[in-house]
């Protein structure tokens, strides 16, 4: 394929199973390269890792909506998330400097390392909970037993959300990665419910402030700068849906390679015994760039005509930075296509880069860290329980994960 003049085919089902073979073929012929998707809109896709690291950084591409082109009659294309909500939608994903800065800095203040790093406990807690569950079967779906809970749970106690309404947000969150790229009429109705809750639980504790992240956007808020409640509601909305989704692909993706190479796993399962967590830590950032939850960064739009990879943009066209293939880039990394947890020099871009660098990141690599330890030590002969070209992935542009993955292994006497 990657000698292949003819472009492969994308987002068909073959690539959503194994997309790193087309994304070579374009990193080799068509590096930056107008593609249209399956909603019907076109877009630039960014390939190589170069090219993809300097657009997310350009602040000459936009993350407004607005930006958007129109078409050659003069009718605004469709097709690009938030367009229709930008009023309901106003979030740190899709809004450029000086709101930008405002709105990271405000949460930045709430949501810090020294308060991620202390909701260890926590999170070892959680998953130790979850394993529980299945310990005693031995077997289990690994996505839907384990990879999905484990962050909602863990991101509605940060947030401050109560243990009794913390089942309608894991509702809400299925309907909304199970229909990804889907029927937006469920989805839809999803986020309507979580952000309306949210807004309501701003509300109530505007008046009963504790020590979650809730409160603590509360008392940045107050400190001086201005957060709006809607602007509030939206900030821990897409605190909740981005670091939830990311941290399930994560944990998802990463047990799924591991589980396909048994001499890392064992490598890292031998450190892990020792006590020593070195493999661990370098892991899991060879992880984000082998398989990373996230495909393609959220999307930009050109405020102004520009050059990239050799290409001419127009004002207004739409740009996806596809982040899968820039972490597979050979001329950025020794055998990218090798899995290698102890991987020394892996500046991969798998939580972006510049200034929209996800806030989540330390949070997820958190999750990860305890998660994948915690599973490899309790089931330390955990294997797949299905053939690899049967499991199906969900659709959609910007994630990339396993809808199921199920496991066997012996069961636990604990």
């Amino acid at each position: 394929m990657i000698g292949s003049p003819t472009p492969p085919p994308l987002f068909d089902w073959e690539f959503a199973a194994d997309p790193y073979p087309a994304y070579a073929w374009l990193r080799d012929h068509a590096p930056v390269r107008r593609t249209e998707l399956p909603s019907g809109v076109e877009a630039w896709l960014v390939t190589r890792y170069a090219d993809a690291r300097f657009a997310l950084a350009d602040q000459r591409l936009s993350k407004n909506p607005e930006n958007h082109s129109v078409d050659a009659s003069g009718k605004r294309k469709t097709g690009i998330p938030g367009e229709r909500s930008a009023n309901l939608m106003t979030h740190l994903l899709n809004i450029d400097p000086p709101d930008h800065t405002r709105l990271r800095r405000l949460v930045s203040k709430a949501f810090t390392p020294a308060r991620v790093a202390e909701f260890e406990p926590r999170v070892r807690e959680l998953t130790d909970q979850l394993i529980d569950g299945f310990a005693a079967r031995g077997e289990a779906d690994l996505i839907h037993e384990f990879a999905f809970p484990l962050p909602i749970y863990a991101i509605c106690d940060m947030l401050g959300v109560p243990a009794e309404d913390q089942d309608d947000f894991r509702d809400w969150a299925g309907m909304m990665i199970r229909h990804a790229g889907g029927s937006r009429g469920g989805v839809a109705r999803s986020v309507k419910k979580m952000r309306g809750y949210l807004a309501e639980l701003i509300h109530r504790k505007r008046a009963d402030l504790g020590e979650d992240l809730i409160s603590g956007l509360i008392r940045a808020s107050d400190g001086g700068e201005h957060l709006t409640e809607n602007e509030a509601a939206a900030m821990c909305f897409v605190l909740l849906f981005a670091g939830f989704e990311t941290t399930i692909n994560l944990i998802g993706n990463g047990a799924y390679t591991l589980l396909r190479n048994p001499e890392q796993r064992a490598l890292l399962q031998e450190s892990l015994s020792r006590g020593d967590s070195a493999l661990l830590e370098s892991g899991i950032e060879e992880l984000l760039r082998y398989d990373g939850p996230v495909e393609m960064a959220t999307w930009r739009y050109a405020t102004e005509p520009l050059q990239l990879g050799g290409q001419d943009i127009a004002r207004g066209d739409p740009i996806l930075v596809v982040l899968a293939a820039a972490d597979r880039d050979p001329a950025k990394f020794d055998q990218p296509d090798v899995l290698d947890l102890s991987r020394r020099t892996n500046p991969h871009l798998g939580y972006g880069h510049g200034i929209h660098y996800c806030l989540g990141a330390p949070l997820a690599r958190l999750e990860g860290r305890v998660a994948l330890s915690t599973l490899l030590r309790r089931l330390p002969d955990i294997r797949l329980a299905a053939d690899p070209a049967d499991l199906r992935w969900r659709g959609g542009l910007i994630m990339r994960g396993l809808r199921s993955l199920p496991v066997v292994f012996t069961l636990e006497d604990r």
